[in-house]
Order: structure tokens, then sequence, then C-alpha cells
């Protein structure tokens, strides 16, 4: 039998704290997407039929490039983010959990990447 009270039981036993990081940055994503999604929106409107070329050299602008960028590392991480905890809501098995989420940040690196670089080939002239 113990001598302490429930509330001397629970403590050390709750949240680790790292939740709240995670919800600000999946609420930061969501609101630096809703200007980056509206310029993209307007940007492909005045772009709509133009040729590659035109496209490339619109692309090379530094303030377009850069916001393009930034479009894509805002929308992989908030799509990681929103994956994860779907990952860790509904897979109840540890090992599968851990695999999953593993696996899925992997590709999100990978299809980022890809996205980044070609961005920044296209904007260079590649």
């Amino acid at each position: 039998m113990s001598m302490r009270s429930s509330l001397g039981r629970a403590r050390g036993l709750g949240s680790t704290g790292e939740g709240v990081g995670h919800w600000w940055v999946q609420r930061a994503t969501a609101v630096a997407l809703v200007p980056l999604a509206l310029w993209l929106v307007i940007s492909v409107i005045r772009v709509a039929g133009a040729d590659y070329q035109h496209f490339q050299q619109w692309l090379a602008r530094p303030g377009n490039a850069t916001l393009m960028v930034l479009l894509l590392v805002a929308t992989f991480h908030h799509a990681q983010l929103g994956l994860q905890v779907v990952i860790e809501d509904y897979v109840h098995r540890e090992s599968t959990r851990i695999a999953g989420i593993l696996v899925m940040k992997a590709i999100i690196v990978l299809l980022g990447t890809f996205s980044v670089v070609s961005v920044l080939k296209i904007a260079f002239g590649g």
C-alpha cells in the first residue's frame, strides 16, 4: 500500500511536452501556406499559356524562386507533421508505428528535395 496520493502517483506519467511544439509548428506552416498558396494561384494565372522559356524566365526571378522554394518546404513539412499525427493516432503497434513514421519521413524528404532541386534547376536555366 502506498502512502502517495493519486496526484502524486500520476505525476511524471503525463505528456512529455513535445506535442505542444508539434502543434505550433503545424499551425505555423498552415498559416504560412495561405499567402504562399494565394501567390501560387495568382502566378499560375499570370503565366497560363506561356511557353517553357517564358516560365523559366519567370521562375529565374529571385523573388519567384524563393517563394516557390518556401512553398515547397512549408508544404512538405506540413504534410509530414500531419501524416505523423495520423500514424501516431491510428497505428497501435509500436514497431509498425515507428517504421511507418520513418518511411513516411524518408519519402517526404526525398520528394521535397527532388522538388526543390527541380525548381532550382529550372530557375538557373538547367
